[in-house]
């Protein structure tokens, strides 16, 4: 038993070392893990992963026992399991620890991946904020000059309808003066 979790944990550690690690294998890694966690691979796991739990509760709970039995009564053989023991406990513990980094590993990267994708499709909607926003200055610019030329036509009006007045009144002098005489005349 304890060969196979030696195997296991250095599995496992390869495992994480190619997930922190940006290598070709890392591609086909969490290709291996997304496939994985579909279907009915996740209750197989789960259920995989009780069982060890279980395991490593029960050699807890022997280790435990021997313990609180007197010191006179463990002999050398019983010391020697005690240490297999806690050596197998120990193990499948670690075991478990990493399998738990590798899943939240592969859950980050995910999501790491997902952010890029939102970033990357970001930055092209950017680029035709930006063109757009080159148009909304030109736009501005625009709406400055015609500012500029209604403030500038509004004030020519306004001389205009100086003019127009004032010589309306100039015009308007003799008027009165015609009406005045025209009025006389009548009377």
């Amino acid at each position: 038993m304890i060969s196979v979790l030696y195997t296991l944990l250095f599995v496992e550690m390869t495992t994480i070392l190619l997930l922190l690690f940006k290598t070709p294998l890392r591609e086909l890694l969490i290709a291996g893990l997304d496939h994985l966690k579909r279907g009915r691979a996740p209750l197989i796991v789960k259920s995989v992963g009780a069982t060890v739990f279980t395991i490593m509760i029960y050699e807890i709970y022997n280790i435990s026992d021997t313990r609180s039995r007197p010191m006179d009564t463990v002999g050398p053989t019983d010391q020697i399991i005690l240490a297999y023991q806690m050596l197998e406990a120990s193990l499948i513990g670690v075991s478990i620890f990493l399998l738990l980094i590798i899943d939240r590993i592969h859950y980050y990267i995910r999501e790491l991946r997902t952010l890029r994708n939102t970033l990357e499709a970001g930055k092209k909607q950017d680029g035709s904020k930006n063109n757009g926003a080159t148009e909304v200055k030109a736009l501005n610019e625009e709406i400055h000059k015609l500012k500029t030329k209604i403030t500038k036509l509004e004030s020519e009006s306004g001389k205009k309808g100086n003019e127009i007045k004032s010589t309306e009144s100039d015009s308007g002098v003799p008027r009165n003066q015609s009406e005045g005489s025209g009025g006389k005349k009548d009377i």
